[in-house]
């Protein structure tokens, strides 16, 4: 029993992690040593790189917890309810006892170190619509009962986490959810609806989201918003979207060497965290990026793939979500340091300095590897009859059935 579980692990998966969480450290430390210098932070070149480190260490537990626990528990209902008032507490709380940092009351300070409830809502949000819309597949067309009450409180947390405010995560939340309803079977009809009813509540509901976080639309955060448009002619809003160039066009094909990256030295501002691509660009070139780029997009097809194969609702739905988290965050984050789409502080999973996000990865990917040592344990064990006797093999066939 045990043998065959353990030869159903994706270890391909396995491996694919642990090589870009191995391989951030290296970029942490490389972009952050200059930085970590000053006073401020003891002036000590590994400062970051060692609290990532640690990060690194507390995510590996919470990786291998996720990854030997069954899944399906996530979807019972104490459980459950667990999940979703706590991940509310958290974020309420950061409205009580919040710490702002970076213009953004998003931390909760637990001795010297930050926890950024936000992160860890992305799972609880994945959790939640998946558990919440695989029981309801006997009726998921009915809007009223079926579609709805998911949305409202998915809606209620974009609001809140947006309000503190961040932006880049409501956005992500937001995107997150949808990829998860466009795959919980709804027809188009029902799609439709959703849709329409989308364009409504954003009408309605951007005046008061204005007001609640002293105005999306202000001229300083508009400048900043709009800088990607112009940056060579916006000396204060594109200052980090050109250094950004400058590190991107330095590398070349093979890059300048590890840790010899120049505008780590002040002149690309967060370049261990949000631009911390261009840094790996700048220092190993185009096959830095590559190495990285490879590694997250098969991470996010081996998710879609098993969330195809899964037979169970839940789990398909789980390896959606968290697949569709990684696609997005990645995309936002090479986006914004590209120029393609505005800036919004969202890190590079698994490779930008973020214990919080770095966590929050760790735990997602085990609980997706659980979901496909589930699938392939059950498809290649339980599901197999045994041969009949007194029969050519050549007229046996395998029968594949449902588990659920």
């Amino acid at each position: 029993m045990l043998k065959k579980i353990l030869k159903s692990y994706d270890y391909t998966l396995v491996l694919a992690v642990f090589l870009l969480c191995c391989f951030g450290l290296v970029m942490v430390y490389s972009a952050s040593m200059v930085i970590a210098s000053a006073p401020k932070f003891g002036e000590n070149p590994s400062f970051f790189f060692d609290r990532q480190r640690m990060a690194l260490l507390v995510g590996a537990v919470a990786f291998f917890v996720t990854m030997i626990l069954p899944y399906k528990l996530y979807a019972t209902k104490k459980i459950l309810l667990i999940i979703v008032l706590g991940s509310v507490a958290m974020l309420l709380l950061v409205f009580v006892v919040g710490h702002t940092a970076n213009n953004a009351q998003s931390w909760i300070m637990v001795g010297a170190r930050g926890i950024q409830p936000s992160e860890f809502t992305k799972l609880s949000v994945i959790i939640y619509l998946a558990a919440v819309y695989s029981k309801k597949q006997a009726y998921i067309n009915q809007f009223g009962i079926a579609v709805m009450p998911p949305i409202i409180f998915t809606l209620c947390i974009c609001m809140t986490v947006a309000i503190q405010p961040d932006y880049g995560t409501a956005f992500i939340i937001g995107l997150i959810a949808l990829s998860i309803i466009l795959c919980s079977g709804m027809n188009l009809r029902s799609l439709g609806k959703l849709i329409l009813l989308g364009l409504i509540t954003a009408v309605i509901l951007s005046p008061l989201l204005y007001i609640l976080s002293d105005g999306i639309l202000s001229e300083g955060r508009m400048g900043r918003f709009l800088g990607f448009m112009h940056p060579f002619e916006d000396e204060k809003n594109g200052y980090q979207l050109v250094n950004s160039y400058i590190a991107l066009g330095a590398g070349g094909w093979k890059g300048l060497g590890l840790g010899q990256s120049i505008q780590k030295f002040n002149y690309l501002p967060e370049a261990h965290t949000d631009f911390i691509m261009a840094v790996i660009a700048e220092e190993l070139g185009l096959f830095g990026v590559l190495f990285v780029l490879l590694l997250l997009t098969y991470i996010v097809l081996r998710g879609f793939q098993i969330a195809r194969k899964c037979t169970d609702p839940f789990g398909s739905l789980l390896a959606v979500g968290i697949s569709s988290m990684v696609a997005i965050q990645t995309f936002i984050n090479l986006g914004g340091l590209t120029g393609l789409i505005p800036i919004t502080g969202v890190t590079l999973p698994f490779i930008s300095y973020g214990g919080s996000s770095l966590l929050l990865l760790m735990a997602s990917m085990g609980i997706l590897i659980n979901v496909s040592m589930f699938t392939n344990y059950h498809s290649m064990y339980s599901t197999k009859e045994k041969k009949p006797q007194n029969q050519p093999a050549r007229t046996y066939q395998k029968n594949y059935v449902s588990y659920r």
